[in-house]
């Protein structure tokens, strides 16, 4: 039977107590809905959580279970490290890695792109082309999906997340509390003193207990499919997607200091084992590396991006 989506559900509970602190937005704060429902943390942060899985910031560079897969690494002039497709909010698209330069002739990555996209004025967009430069650059953007909003191009192509995830939480009570910072030698605010630091300064915080917290993973394997990669292109996605949910609800979802969350049942769908899914991925990756290019070297600098033109 053709399986088009998978979800699965997992229960969570903080690792200490029973208050925890949600995900909140500029003016807005947190985010409460339905009956007395919070959205704990939002698609767009999960997915950052779940390609964190991917990098080792001890190393600067990617898991040793990823090894065998390509990605877009951004350094400065002098070959210091400053970023990488994985940890830029646009991925491929990032700033970084669009006006920095890909070779010694000092080819932007943006024309690089542009080029190996396949995009044409006058010829409709490729998908299937655009999947397959993305796949060869850094297979993780077909999971999380990528936005070349570049005014320059005659397409702007998107290819929009395959895996999507958010937490959410029932039968929430707010547990409002407080704090103060205290100041032993300046315990008065005034004349500016709190602007530069000073002074005892008191705040107020809302946390929130909930009966249920459950964190959802869905995946479009229909999407994974439609990319048109080889059979073993298509399989190494979704050992990836597997890796990075199995790897997020082993090691834990401690979101912010307050927030910290662990698995305490499944209650949807089957778990994916993070070993497993890791040596999915060196064997696909062993299968399909025709398809899959080197890691790429982009050079970033301030210089560059004072010659950047707004426009584009």
């Amino acid at each position: 039977m053709t399986v088009y989506r998978s979800v699965l559900a997992a229960k969570l509970e903080p690792v200490a107590g029973s208050l925890f602190q949600p995900t909140g937005f500029p003016d807005l704060g947190a985010s409460e809905f339905g009956d007395n429902q919070l959205l704990v943390e939002s698609a767009q942060s999960m997915a950052n959580w779940l390609e964190a899985t991917t990098w080792d910031p001890a190393t600067n560079d990617q898991v040793p279970e990823l090894a065998n897969i390509p990605y877009v690494k951004v350094v400065d002039p002098d070959k210091n490290f400053l970023s990488s497709s994985r940890l830029e909010a646009h991925r491929l698209a990032s700033a970084y890695i669009m006006n920095g330069t890909v070779n010694a002739n000092g080819t932007t990555g943006e024309k690089r792109l542009e080029q190996e996209l396949g995009l044409e004025k006058g010829r409709p967009l490729d998908y299937r082309a655009v999947a397959r430069t993305c796949f060869r650059l850094d297979p993780v953007s077909l999971v999380h999906g990528v936005f070349f909003a570049r005014k320059a191009w005659p397409w702007q192509p998107k290819i929009a997340r395959a895996v999507t995830s958010f937490i959410e939480a029932s039968n929430v009570k707010p547990a409002v509390s407080g704090g103060v910072k205290r100041d032993g030698v300046i315990n008065e605010a005034k004349d500016g003193a709190t602007a530069e630091g000073y002074g005892t300064v008191p705040h107020h915080r809302v946390e929130y207990t909930a009966k249920t917290i459950t964190a959802y993973f869905t995946v479009d394997h229909a999407q994974f499919r439609s990319y048109g990669l080889s059979e073993p292109g298509t399989a190494l996605l979704e050992a990836l997607a597997d890796f990075e949910i199995a790897s997020l609800l082993d090691r834990g979802l401690r979101l912010r200091t307050r927030c910290d969350l662990e698995v305490t049942a499944i209650t949807k769908g089957e778990r994916p084992d993070a070993e497993e899914a890791a040596a999915r991925i060196a064997k696909f990756a062993a299968d399909c590396a025709d398809e899959l290019g080197p890691i790429t070297e982009v050079v970033w600098s301030q210089a560059v991006r004072a010659k950047t033109p707004k426009a584009s």
